[in-house]
C-alpha cells in the first residue's frame, strides 16, 4: 500500500482496524492483521496504530456523541461508518491537526470504504460536533460509560473491589502505557548499556533499586532502536511483569516450568537470571505462538536444547504432553501465569473494555483453579509455584488462591520479596496485587505456594 497525502487511505484502515473490534469482536493484533496494517509504509503504520489505540480508549465517548448527532442510528451493515466516525471525533477532540484538515480527510475516508453515499452524512456530523462541541462534550460526561471510558460492568466491579483506588486504576487505564526495557543482565551491566542508550539521544531511568535491569523510558520508540535489541542485549517487559523471575528466585540445577510461557518474556528473564538451571519446559497451547517464544529464546542466545524444552500443549490437560516429555521427574519450580480478564493491562490493550463481558468471569476462574489443581502434582514437595494474572479482579486473584489453599492441605503460601513501592500495592489477603499506574507499572497479581511433603 501507498501513502496518501490527504491521510484518508490511513483513517479508512483505522475504521476497518476499529469495526473489526467492535463489531467482530477481533483483538487489536488480528484486526490490524486482517487490516494489512504492516503493508502500510512505516509513517502510516505508526499513524494507524496511534489512531486505532486512541479511538478505542475513547469510543465510550464517542459513541454517546454520535448518538447525538445521528437523526437516525446507522444501520449495523454500515458499522464501518460508525467506526469512522468514532476515529474522526477522537481525533478532533484529542489531537492537533486542524479541524478543517481532519474533517476533509475522513470525509475522504468514506470513499475509500465504498460508502460514497454517506460522505454527506460523516461531513455533517463532524461539522455539527464543531459548532456544538463544548454542550455536547458536557452533555455526553453526565453518563457513567462515557466519562469513565470503561464498560459499567467493570466500574461497578472496581468499586466493589477496591473503594479507595479504583478511579485511579481507570485513570490509568486510560493512560498511553509507558515503554519498560529489560536489559540481559546475562550478557551487559545495567549501567553500560544505559550510557549506550543515553548516547543515542534517549532518556531513562532505574526507578526501582532492587532492578537494576528494569529501565522506563522517557518517551516510547521502536524496538529497532534500542542498543542491541537484535543481539539480545535487552527486551521490551513491563516492570510488574519483570517481577515474575525474581519471585521464582530459580536456582542451578533446578528444573522449571513455564506452563503458559508465549511470548517467552518471562522465560528467557528466568534463563538471564540463573542459565545454569538444569532444564527450562516452556509450554503454550497454541504452536504460533510457541514459535514467538523460540524466536526470544534464539535472539537472546539461549539456544542449547539440552537445556530449553519446548512443548505445544494444553495446561489444563498436561498428561497429554507431560508423558512425551523426556523426563518424568518433577519441577523445582512451576510458574502459571494464567488466562485472565487482562483488566491490570488496559493502558496497552484497549481493546479488552469491548472483548470482555461481566460473564467471562465466572468460566476464568474455574480455568484458573483447574489449571492450579492439573499443574500441583508436577511440582516437586518443597517446589514453589508462581501464580501470576494481569488482572486486577479480586475474584481473579487472591480469591482463587483462598480458594486453592482451602483444598490442599499440602499448599503453603509464601511470603513474596516485595520490590515495589508501597502506592503500587493493593491491600490483600493473600499474594501481592499491584495496581496500575501508581508506579507507572501494569496491573499485576502474584501469589507464590510451596508444596508441603506429604
Amino acid at each position: 500500500m501507498t501513502n496518501t497525502n490527504s491521510g484518508a487511505l490511513p483513517r479508512a484502515i483505522t475504521a476497518r482496524v476499529v469495526d473489526a473490534v467492535l463489531k467482530k469482536g477481533r483483538n487489536l493484533d488480528a484486526a490490524f492483521a486482517e487490516a494489512e496494517v504492516d503493508k502500510l509504509e512505516p509513517r502510516d503504520q505508526a499513524f494507524v496504530r496511534a489512531l486505532s489505540y486512541g479511538t478505542l480508549r475513547n469510543h465510550y465517548r464517542n459513541r454517546k456523541l454520535i448518538a447525538l448527532l445521528v437523526a437516525r442510528p446507522i444501520r449495523n451493515r454500515d458499522s464501518v461508518i460508525t467506526a469512522l466516525l468514532s476515529v474522526g471525533l477522537f481525533a478532533l477532540i484529542e489531537s492537533k491537526r486542524p479541524d478543517y484538515a481532519v474533517v476533509s480527510a475522513t470525509v475522504g475516508a468514506v470513499t475509500q470504504l465504498e460508502r460514497v453515499s454517506m460522505r454527506g452524512l460523516v461531513n455533517a456530523v463532524l461539522r455539527r460536533f464543531l459548532r456544538e462541541r463544548e454542550g455536547l462534550l458536557a452533555a455526553v460526561s453526565k453518563d457513567k460509560e462515557a466519562g469513565y471510558q470503561h464498560p459499567q460492568w467493570l466500574i461497578e466491579k472496581l468499586q466493589v473491589d477496591w473503594p479507595r483506588d479504583w478511579e485511579d486504576i481507570i485513570a490509568a487505564g486510560n493512560k498511553q502505557a509507558p515503554m519498560w526495557v529489560r536489559i540481559n543482565t546475562k550478557q551487559h551491566e545495567p549501567a553500560l548499556w544505559l550510557d549506550r542508550l543515553q548516547h543515542t539521544g534517549v532518556a531513562a531511568t532505574t526507578p526501582v533499586s532492587t532492578m537494576p535491569g528494569a529501565v522506563l523510558l522517557d518517551a516510547p520508540l521502536m524496538v529497532q532502536e534500542l542498543p542491541g535489541f537484535s543481539l539480545g542485549d535487552c527486551s521490551v517487559q513491563d516492570l510488574a511483569s519483570q517481577l515474575a523471575a525474581h519471585f521464582l528466585q530459580a536456582g542451578p540445577g533446578m528444573r522449571v516450568l513455564d506452563a503458559c510461557a508465549a511470548p517467552g518474556g518471562k522465560a528467557t528473564h528466568v534463563l538471564e537470571l540463573c542459565p545454569d538451571i538444569k532444564e527450562l519446559v516452556a509450554v503454550d497451547k497454541s504452536e504460533q505462538r510457541l514459535s514467538r517464544v523460540q524466536e526470544n529464546l534464539e535472539r537472546l542466545g539461549f539456544d542449547n536444547k539440552d537445556q530449553v524444552t519446548l512443548i505445544e500443549g494444553d495446561a489444563l490437560d498436561p498428561e497429554k504432553w507431560w508423558k512425551e516429555s523426556r523426563d518424568k521427574a518433577g519441577f523445582d519450580r512451576i510458574l502459571v501465569d494464567a488466562p485472565c480478564s487482562a483488566t491490570g493491562v488496559i493502558r496497552r490493550h484497549p481493546d479488552i473494555r469491548f472483548l470482555r463481558r461481566t460473564g467471562d468471569i465466572s468460566s476464568l476462574v474455574e480455568t484458573q483453579l483447574q489449571m492450579l489443581e492439573k499443574l500441583w502434582p508436577l511440582l516437586k514437595p518443597g517446589g514453589w509455584l508462581l501464580y501470576s494474572t494481569c488482572s486486577v479482579l479480586r475474584a481473579e486473584n487472591e480469591a482463587v488462591i483462598a480458594e486453592f489453599l482451602a483444598r490442599r492441605s499440602d499448599a503453603y503460601e509464601r511470603q513474596l520479596p516485595v520490590k515495589m513501592p508501597e502506592e503500587a500495592r493493593g491491600q490483600t489477603e493473600h499474594g501481592l496485587q499491584l495496581l496500575p499506574g501508581q508506579a507507572d507499572n501494569d496491573g499485576f497479581y502474584y501469589a507464590l505456594l510451596e508444596r508441603l511433603p506429604v
